[in-house]
Parts: C-alpha cells; sequence; structure tokens
C-alpha cells in the first residue's frame, strides 16, 4: 500500500493513496522510532511507486501541505467525523531554516499561488521553486537532533548512513522500465512466493565458466560483447520456477512449473529428440534420465538402454548421431533485447550441462523492426499482420526490405515506399531474364574484361559480407553498386553497337541470382528456371568464385574512361553549354613517370611533399618536377583520394597509354551522348590544337578537358 509519512515532534501522520481508502486513520509505526502515524489520503501518492511509503513533510512541501488541508476539509468521504475531529489539530513543523523563506514556505507559496486543491498543477512549480532554494541554502533546525546545523545539500548521504545503520533501511529493487505488460495488455505484477526455486547464477565457478565460453566463442557485432560480459558480472539468483501459465512441473517439486526462460535456453537439444517423439518413434514418457545421458553426454550402454525404453538400438544410436551432428550450436540469432536474459542464460545453461567441446560458437544479435520510422504498437495502429503483408507485397519483397534497411544492432525501417522499391529491382531482374540466353561468349574486349572483373569482385565481396552477417552490406553489393557497373557496361557496348553481349549478361545476371538465393528465394528460383537451368538455385554451387582472374589493365582503363565522361558532365552543368567540339589532353611521359614514383611513395606510407619532391629532382627522368613543384601536391591529392585497392592496382600494371586507350574507346561514346567529334592531344605533341592552353595542367589519370 502507497503511504506518504510527515514527522512532526512527537506525532506523525501519514499521507495515504486514495486507493487504500480502507487504511485510511489506521496507526503505523516511523522506521525510525516507535511514534504512532495515521494513514491519511493523498491523490498525488502513486501505489505502484517502490514501496509506496514516502516521508511526509507539510511545512516544506507543498503537495503535503495541500493535502492536509484537503483532509481537514470534511470534503474527503474516507475520512470520518471521529478522525476529521483528531486531524484538526495537526499543525506543519518547521525543519529547515532558509534565508529568503518563511517558517512555513509551503504555506507561503500555495496561498500566494491561490492553489486550492492537491490536483493543481501549480503546485509542481512551487515545489520546484522551494526545493531549489532549500537544497542548496537550508540549514537543518535544532529539531532535527544531531543533523542540526547542517546544510540540505551535505546532510543527504549522511542521513542515508545513518538510517541504514540503525537497521532502518534496506536495499529496494526497482524495474526501471515500468511498467511490464504482457502481450495481452495485461499489466505484469511482480511478486516474491515463498518457497519459490531459483537458479543461482551469482556462482563464481558457473560465472568463470561462462566468460570462458563468451571469450572464445564469436559475438557479432562484436561491440556487443561488452554488454554480455556486464550482464554476466550482475546476474544475480534468478527465479527458475512459477505456479501458473504452461510449462514442465519441476521434477522434484510438483507444486511448480519450471518458468520459461530457465527451460527454452537449450531447445536446439531438445528438437533433436523431439521429431522421434512427434513421429511417435519413441515414446516421451519412456525417456529416462539413461536415455538423455546416452544421447547428451554418451555414457553407458545402448543396447541396454534401448530395451529399457523399448526402442532399437540403432534408433537410440541413431539419435545420439543426430545430437553429435547439431552440436555444438553454430549460431544463435537473437533481438538485442534478449542479452541481459535469454541470451546470457543460453550460454549459463550450455556450460553448466554439456562439455566444453559442445558449448555455442556463435552469437549474432539484431534489432528491432520499426514501421515508417516508428515503434510497432497496436495503439499506434501501425501494426501488419505477417500473413497480410505477404499476401499484399510477397514474402521476398518483405524480407529484402527489412535486411536492407539496417545492419546488425540497427533498427530495420519497413516502409511501403522501400517496400515498392525492393519490388521493381525484382520485377526487372526477372523482366531481364526473358532477354538473356546462355550464347558462347566471344573474344573479349577491354569492357569485357572489366564487367566480368567487376562480377569477381562482386562474388569476393559479397561473400565477405556474409561470413561477417553483414546482410545489408551484401544486398547492397547484389542489388545496387553493381547495377551501376552493370549500366556503364552497356552505355559503353551500346556506343560500339554490339549485339554480341548476351552470353556474358547470361552469366552475369546468374551469378547474382545465386546471390541472391538466400535473402529471396522464391523469386529467385523463378528467375533461375527462366535462365535455362533444369536444377534447383538453392542446390547450385555458391559463386564464390566465377573463374575469371581480374583483369587490373580493364579496371584503370574503365576507371579512367568512366572519371572523364563525369568530369565532361560536370563542366557541361556549371557552364550550361551546348558542346560542338570536345579535346582532351593526356600528360606527357615525365609526368606519367613521376606519377609512379609518387604512387609508390604513398603505398610505402610516404606522404610528405618536400621528401617526395626532393627525390623526383634526384631522378634525371623525373628532375623537371622543379619546373612544376604543384604538380606533385596535386598529384599525391588525386592519389590518396581513391581506393587502396586501385592503387594497388595502378602500381602493378605501370604506365598506360592513356591517349591511345582515350582515342580508341571514348570517342565512340562521345559521340553518342554529345554528338559531337572527339580529338585526343598528348601534351608533348608539338601540332596539338590548344587555344586555351590547356594541355600544361593534364596529369596521369586526370587528362585536361576544352570544351567548345
Amino acid at each position: 500500500m502507497c503511504t506518504k509519512i510527515r514527522i512532526p515532534r512527537k506525532k506523525i501522520e501519514v499521507i495515504e493513496d486514495v486507493m487504500g481508502s480502507d487504511f485510511v486513520g489506521q496507526s503505523v509505526k516511523a522506521p525510525h522510532s516507535s511514534d504512532s502515524v495515521l494513514i491519511l489520503p493523498a491523490s498525488f501518492v502513486k501505489s505502484d511507486n517502490g514501496t509506496g511509503i514516502v516521508m511526509s513533510v507539510p511545512a516544506h512541501a507543498p503537495f503535503d501541505y495541500q493535502a492536509l488541508l484537503d483532509s481537514k476539509s470534511g470534503k474527503n468521504k474516507s475520512i470520518n467525523n471521529d478522525l476529521l475531529k483528531n486531524i484538526q489539530n495537526i499543525e506543519p513543523i518547521s525543519m529547515i531554516n532558509t534565508d529568503g523563506l518563511g517558517n512555513i514556505p509551503a504555506k507561503d507559496i500555495v496561498e500566494k499561488m491561490g492553489i486550492s486543491h492537491q490536483d493543481d498543477p501549480k503546485l509542481e512549480e512551487a515545489t520546484k521553486e522551494i526545493y531549489s532554494k532549500e537544497f542548496y541554502d537550508g540549514i537543518l533546525a535544532n529539531n532535527t537532533k544531531q543533523f542540526a546545523g547542517k546544510k540540505i545539500s551535505e546532510a543527504k548521504d549522511e542521513v542515508k548512513e545513518w538510517i541504514t545503520k540503525i537497521g532502518s533501511a534496506d536495499i529496494l529493487l526497482e524495474l526501471t522500465n515500468s511498467p511490464v505488460k504482457c502481450r495481452c495488455g495485461t499489466e505484469c505484477v511482480v511478486k516474491l512466493l515463498s518457497n519459490q526455486w531459483f537458479l543461482d547464477y551469482s556462482d563464481k565457478d558457473w560465472k568463470q565458466k561462462a566468460h570462458r565460453c563468451f571469450e572464445g566463442m564469436n559475438i557479432l557485432p562484436n561491440e556487443i560483447r561488452s554488454e554480455f560480459d556486464k550482464v554476466l558480472d550482475w546476474l544475480r539468483e534468478r527465479a527458475c520456477a512459477r505456479q501458473h501459465g504452461l510449462g514442465t512441473k519441476v521434477p522434484w517439486d510438483k507444486e511448480w512449473l519450471v518458468e520459461s526462460l530457465a527451460d527454452s535456453v537449450i531447445y536446439m537439444a531438445f528438437y533433436i529428440i523431439s521429431k522421434y517423439v512427434n513421429k511417435k518413434e519413441i515414446n516421451g514418457n519412456d525417456l529416462t534420465d539413461e536415455f538423455f545421458d546416452y544421447v547428451f553426454y554418451g555414457k553407458k550402454d545402448s543396447g541396454e538402454i534401448a530395451n529399457k525404453i523399448n526402442i532399437t538400438k540403432e534408433k537410440l544410436e541413431g539419435i545420439r548421431n543426430d545430437f553429435l551432428y547439431f552440436y555444438p550450436v553454430d549460431s544463435r540469432h537473437s533481438g538485442r533485447d534478449l542479452v541481459p536474459n535469454h541470451l546470457t542464460f543460453f550460454v549459463l545453461n550450455h556450460v553448466a550441462l554439456f562439455p566444453e567441446e559442445n558449448w555455442p560458437q556463435e552469437i549474432v544479435v539484431n534489432g528491432s523492426v520499426l514501421m515508417a520510422g516508428k515503434k510497432m504498437s497496436k495503439s499506434m495502429g501501425n501494426i501488419i499482420p505477417l500473413r497480410d503483408a505477404v499476401r499484399k507485397h510477397g514474402a521476398d519483397p518483405i524480407r529484402l526490405t527489412i535486411l536492407i534497411s539496417a545492419e546488425l544492432l540497427q533498427d530495420a525501417d519497413f516502409n511501403v515506399e522501400a517496400i515498392n522499391g525492393i519490388k521493381n529491382k525484382l520485377e526487372s531482374m526477372y523482366e531481364n531474364s526473358t532477354k538473356t540466353k546462355a550464347e558462347e561468349i566471344p573474344e573479349l574486349e577491354p569492357e569485357d574484361k572489366w564487367i566480368l572483373s567487376m562480377l569477381q569482385n562482386l562474388a569476393v565481396n559479397v561473400s565477405q559480407s556474409l561470413d561477417k552477417i553483414r546482410l545489408r552490406e551484401a544486398l547492397h553489393h547484389i542489388l545496387y553498386d553493381f547495377d551501376s557497373k552493370l549500366q556503364w557496361y552497356i552505355k559503353r557496348t551500346k556506343s560500339k553497337q554490339r549485339t554480341n553481349i548476351s552470353g556474358i549478361l547470361h552469366k552475369i545476371l546468374s551469378s547474382r541470382v545465386l546471390m541472391l538465393s538466400p535473402f529471396a528465394p522464391h523469386i529467385a528460383e523463378e528467375i533461375w528456371e527462366k535462365l535455362g537451368n533444369s536444377e534447383l538455385a538453392s542446390k547450385s554451387a555458391w559463386p564464390s568464385s566465377i573463374g575469371i582472374e581480374i583483369d587490373s589493365k580493364s579496371i584503370q582503363t574503365e576507371t579512367l574512361l568512366k572519371s572523364i565522361i563525369d568530369d565532361i558532365n560536370s563542366i557541361l552543368k556549371v557552364t550550361k553549354i551546348s558542346p560542338k567540339k570536345i579535346t582532351i589532353y593526356t600528360a606527357e611521359q615525365w609526368k606519367s613517370k613521376a606519377y609512379n614514383s609518387i604512387l609508390k611513395n604513398v603505398l610505402d606510407g610516404q606522404t610528405n611533399i618536400g621528401t617526395i619532391i626532393k627525390s623526383l629532382i634526384a631522378n634525371k627522368e623525373t628532375e623537371q618536377i622543379k619546373k612544376d613543384p604543384d604538380f606533385v601536391k596535386k598529384t599525391l591529392n588525386d592519389i590518396l583520394s581513391e581506393p587502396v585497392e586501385l592503387r594497388k592496382g595502378r602500381m602493378n600494371i605501370g604506365q598506360i597509354d592513356e591517349k591511345q586507350i582515350i582515342s580508341s574507346e571514348l570517342s565512340s561514346l562521345v559521340k553518342n551522348d554529345y554528338d559531337v567529334e572527339l580529338s585526343v592531344f598528348s601534351e608533348s605533341d608539338s601540332e596539338k590544337y590548344d587555344p586555351k592552353n590547356k594541355a600544361k595542367v593534364a596529369r596521369p589519370f586526370k587528362p585536361a578537358i576544352l570544351i567548345e
């Protein structure tokens, strides 16, 4: 019952929640003395807050003062006439002296603010004003005995220490996230039961074994590992039995049921056995301790145990082999909200019941699913029943929308706009599957070598992402990142008017569908069949390698060509001109040699401009750098802005003939995109067309561009 206590000199009265009107007028004892106190009603005291018992100080607490006035008024029906007469003489007693405040500050501020009842919202403001001033400036009065003369801010901890020392205080455990409600909406009430059974998670040896298990297992994402360690350290005794609801009876005490979090943490082992019971191949009522000792630990003779439970020796050994096949648990996936309970219990109970070779190998923790950025709630009306969602949108789009919206630990955001985007992407892949055939791939041109190299990179990147359970990253590679590369490839082949790429497109789509299969199995199988395959995609080999060597030169070539097109588009966007002529200038030979030297320095960890310039000047092939020292700074920035893999690729292939590559591979693309002719010159060409003197600013992989 929720009470609020006031302590005067010799008499104490208690103000209680109106919910407990049956207790109004009764006497109780103060926790630190033998004085009797009365229970009086107060609407602002909550019966579900802590113990429900708080000290009442009407002289200094505006809420308490007004509640006392309301009790004296005779309007409260829970106060009978006899009690009403007894409380008329109760007056607030001051215990704090504060400069600027009166002897009864609560009375003064209630009258000043015109407060007339204890539900007046102005009481909050009144309380803040008095409490703030008294806490920092208030001095305890003489009637507080050993604490007299002390500041409130200083005496707070001393009072706590004193009341604990005299045995009038105890530790109170509270639910910080209350109220807790079950799935049906009913509020859950924590109740202490007599003779209840507990699991002693505070046992040091048990904790030590669990810590060892966590240290040896994989936790994804790894940053959540510390949370498991903290939970394990503070875990104490936990009730493992209850008296109502569903559950298995506690074997040694039939009055109790095993609580759900206590018996659900090793269900992986239970599933191995339950299928035999469900098929009626073994009788669940016949299973003895010897049966479980054999299946889980390999103890005793299988034939002897089989005879006792009326099954064949072969069947019993088959169950044991099933257990050995599925154990240890390779990977346990669950939500972050289960870290402080179920997932930690999962490890604790496994290390208690099984030998170390059968301890769990991995835990994967994910976030929750939001609906359009908000937590799903029945009251908000933003919950979509799973069957309805699948019927309307399809299982694959729903699964992909959730997976691609967040990585592990992050909350996935499910919304209609995102799911429509995924559906369009899948429909596009399905449509493309009807347009390609498994034709023989012709002799590869530069763009073919590049796209197949990108496909090989895709297979490697997706495999690495899946190994780390970075599903969002893997899907981004499959559905979006590779799409931009495929669009460039199509653009290149169209500019060349090629008609022999069906075989390459078929290989690309086949590989992507195989990678997509674990995420969207239904549409993947449909596309796989359209591509002419008779076997299931899910049973085909994972494309960790597509059997093609990565062509570093083609990667550098296409990166160069694409960057030039991007630069042209940027210039046109800024200048807003309609091009009549486009001229490109490539860097002269000494700059290419200087570039390679700077690139080597960067890969070796040297990025000091002064040091690099000195080494270039000391080399006869690059000594011309002294005429253009700014080249080093710009080139260094160019290199540092590129991915490391691209830098390594350039180092491996050495110098390339940019003029030849651009002339042969970009002319048709420029003609197709801008309907103009492309002219290409080297900076060192003596008869180059260069009316704006642009050639001198050309750098390796950064040719100069003139648009007229």
